[in-house]
């Protein structure tokens, strides 16, 4: 007798981090049971945005971006991107100041994701922005300019965070190192939800597995690391496992209390300084 296995939609960034997490489930190395795994790659803010339609049963989420999609999603205890004294910057052609930055136009890849969130809490004040590809914005800044729009500095996020430099831009701020020193937690930046509708018990399953993918990537790090190497814009093997190591570790096996704590805490002040619209709870697979 054959049995229906359900269907899981994943969403997750086309990026080395998010690839080496999900390696063991994209590319059939565990036994996922009653459950099969379709994967789509696509950039975070569009995830952010799909998801307030609730159209991927498991999708990585900004953690700004949760804060819209608590009656849709659940996050896992598991698969987060934690800013552990590093993460999002600001580069510009040229050194500049935070108050240059505050009355500049700045690149940025999505006002939904946390990198944007951060950054309006580190100005305490709204700026002028530009949405674009987080791809494109180091080139953005480098031309000083997208589609006709001025640029005078970019938020980069992914591995730009490590080439940034070979461009000849200057660093003007990092965010998850202001953030420790702000509060001295690290800053939590991405995380996996699944659809409060597949149910308690599935959620659990479903979150288990992402789990074990994850331990089998940490097990077996060449094998993961060369499945992520494609993903790994202007990355060589070297960058790349440094690039994996800050954002697939300990804190991605779990959030334990201390990274819930950094959840509420970003949300909280995400809420005080009016980003956010609403006081919001995390609330995570159990």
């Amino acid at each position: 007798m054959t049995t229906t296995r359900q269907l899981i939609r994943v969403g997750h960034s086309p990026d080395p981090d998010d690839a080496f997490m999900f390696h063991a489930l994209a590319n059939d190395k565990i036994d996922t049971g009653e459950y099969t795994f379709e994967h789509e790659l696509v950039d975070i803010e569009t995830l952010n945005r799909r998801a307030l339609e609730g159209e991927l049963e498991l999708t990585a989420v900004s953690l700004h971006g949760y804060a819209y999609l608590t009656d849709k999603y659940v996050l896992c205890p598991c698969g987060a991107s934690m800013g552990d004294g590093y993460g999002p910057m600001v580069i510009a052609r040229a050194p500049q100041s935070l108050d240059q930055v505050r009355t500049g136009t700045i690149a940025v890849p999505g006002t939904r994701t946390t990198a944007y969130l951060a950054l309006r809490l580190c100005l305490d004040h709204d700026f002028r922005y530009v949405v674009v590809p987080f791809d494109e914005i180091i080139a953005a800044v480098e031309a000083g300019a997208w589609q006709g729009q001025p640029i005078d500095a970019g938020l980069i996020i992914h591995e730009g965070q490590l080439t940034y430099a070979d461009r000849g831009l200057e660093l003007i701020i990092d965010l998850g190192k202001w953030w420790l020193e702000e509060t001295g937690y690290p800053l939590p930046l991405g995380a996996n939800a699944l659809r409060r509708d597949l149910g308690p018990e599935a959620c659990h399953e479903v979150n288990r597995l992402l789990k074990q993918s994850i331990e089998y990537a940490l097990a077996h790090r060449l094998e993961a690391l060369d499945y992520a190497m494609q993903f790994g814009r202007d990355l060589n093997p070297d960058r790349a496992d440094t690039f994996v190591g800050m954002y697939v570790n300990d804190w991605t096996l779990d959030f334990g209390e201390r990274g819930r704590e950094a959840v509420r805490l970003l949300l909280k002040r995400g809420h005080e300084a009016g980003v956010i619209p609403h006081d919001v709870e995390p609330e995570f697979v159990d």
